[in-house]
């Protein structure tokens, strides 16, 4: 069974890559018009649309770029370097421990830095000042952001010593994961409590993009949700209140307009607001 897993997943047709956005935005679209978490009264095509284009150009950052991973996870596997080239471990074992590394140092660091350092932190803006967050917003990046993304995954290869089948499971699962961490639906606390234990969730991720600190420097995870508890970074609130966007973009013909989010990272940096009183959600 793994060994077919590996085998397909070394050799994944790009199509096959893009069908699984296309399935996932699909099935998680429809969870949402069934049982959504916040009115859908948004202009949701309108809205779909300008994340259906940001969700294009990371699909094309990837395409062109994906020789870059190939060439990276072939050369640490046939050099031995990387955790997985040190330590030599049966295959079921490799996928668990390189599936953690792979999302700890490709994900959840990733996503912690480009919150710190500010010119990332001026393109990873653009996924945070969706005002209306559903499953499209999964991938609104910005393509300079795709590209730093894509930076870091190669790093996290490196230091795991991922061969390319793992790499692909990573980025598939990656995917999947944030479309349905990022969907406006409804999940009852039984089975958040239960599924939350060990992947991200919507209820967990959802404070994330509320539109002011703390909490939009909170639940960084994309894949495994234990990181942020490792690290102190995770908080629970209620859903309900929450406001999503930046304080400091909140015009809508700023953010929901194609040209302006993607001059956005090339503006001035603005600094957050600071409020006099404290937010308890």
């Amino acid at each position: 069974m793994m060994e077919s897993v590996v085998a397909y997943f070394s050799e994944i047709p790009s199509s096959h890559r893009t069908a699984i956005i296309v399935v996932g935005l699909t099935f998680f679209s429809l969870l949402e018009s069934a049982v959504p978490l916040m009115s859908l009264d948004y202009g949701r095509w309108k809205h779909a649309g300008v994340n259906l284009f940001f969700t294009l150009t990371t699909i094309l950052v990837n395409f062109f770029l994906a020789f870059l991973l190939l060439g990276i996870s072939d050369w640490v596997v046939s050099a031995g370097y990387g955790v997985l080239g040190w330590i030599k471990m049966p295959l079921a074992l490799q996928f668990l421990v390189g599936l953690l590394m792979l999302d700890f140092f490709g994900a959840y660091v990733a996503h912690w830095v480009q919150h710190k350092v500010k010119w990332m932190w001026q393109f990873h803006a653009v996924h945070h000042t969706d005002q209306h967050l559903d499953v499209t917003s999964a991938n609104r990046h910005h393509p300079g952001e795709s590209v730093v993304r894509l930076v870091f995954t190669l790093i996290a290869t490196v230091i795991t010593g991922a061969p390319i089948w793992l790499v692909m499971i990573y980025q598939s699962l990656s995917v999947v994961l944030s479309q349905f961490n990022h969907s406006n639906f409804t999940l009852s606390s039984r089975v958040d409590g239960i599924l939350s234990a060990i992947i991200c969730t919507p209820n967990m991720h959802h404070v994330h993009h509320h539109y002011r600190q703390p909490y939009s420097d909170m639940n960084y995870g994309n894949i495994f949700s234990f990181w942020d508890r490792l690290f102190q970074t995770y908080v629970e609130v209620d859903n309900d209140k929450l406001v999503y966007g930046l304080d400091t973009h909140m015009s809508p013909s700023e953010v929901n307009n194609i040209p302006s989010i993607l001059r956005l990272p090339f503006t001035k940096h603005r600094d957050h607001i600071s409020y006099q009183e404290k937010e308890i959600l």
